[in-house]
């Protein structure tokens, strides 16, 4: 029952994200007068901003509550360690929001395959830098061009989807760590949806 309450949890905030840009995304396309009205009712950065913050605060907790041994702790031998989950989701981050926003990308390593970085203390604060960027990205970001299309990895989506797409990915990798912070012993975060 549990883990069906999680997955409908998880369902539901990830159909309000892709909700919300899809509502931006239309605004693109509707007339002059309709999207002058859209943007007066609803500040879709500030949308973000808001999801995007939430996001590094709720991950920060995770961050806080594995123990340092904990940061080098795998669930199974051939997956990621707690440190290699967090550095992916903050590697990510950047490639996201660089596709998305056209931001200059400040990340110049492969924090997942640096060494140095999978100290609780230098994991934090390059997990909780990535978040900054995204969210310094998306305040710079034109609402405008959200429907303008790019290249995500190879496939083709919209600016508005690569963040969409970003916000999914993130949200996954923290849940996952859900798991190794249960088998260290550690009690989860409480969720933060709002």
């Amino acid at each position: 029952m549990k883990q069906q309450m999680h997955a409908l949890r998880y369902f539901a905030s990830t159909l309000a994200v892709s909700l919300a840009l899809s509502l931006v995304c239309f605004a693109q396309t509707a007339s002059p007068v309709q999207s002058a009205q859209t943007a007066a009712t609803v500040d879709h950065i500030a949308m973000m901003v808001a999801d995007w913050t939430r996001a590094r605060d709720y991950t920060k907790e995770y961050l806080e509550a594995m123990p340092e041994d904990g940061y080098g702790f795998k669930a199974a031998p051939d997956i990621r360690s707690f440190a290699e989950q967090m550095l992916h989701l903050a590697n990510a981050n950047y490639a996201f929001a660089v596709a998305a926003t056209g931001a200059a990308n400040t990340n110049t390593v492969n924090l997942e395959k640096t060494d140095s970085m999978k100290t609780k203390a230098a994991c934090t604060k390059a997990v909780l830098d990535s978040y900054d960027f995204v969210i310094n990205a998306v305040k710079g970001a034109d609402v405008k061009k959200l429907g303008e299309a790019v290249k995500l990895f190879g496939r083709d989506t919209t600016r508005g989807g690569a963040l969409a797409k970003a916000f999914e990915h993130q949200t996954h990798h923290r849940g996952q760590t859900t798991i190794y912070l249960r088998l260290k012993g550690v009690k989860p975060p409480a969720e933060k949806l709002f």
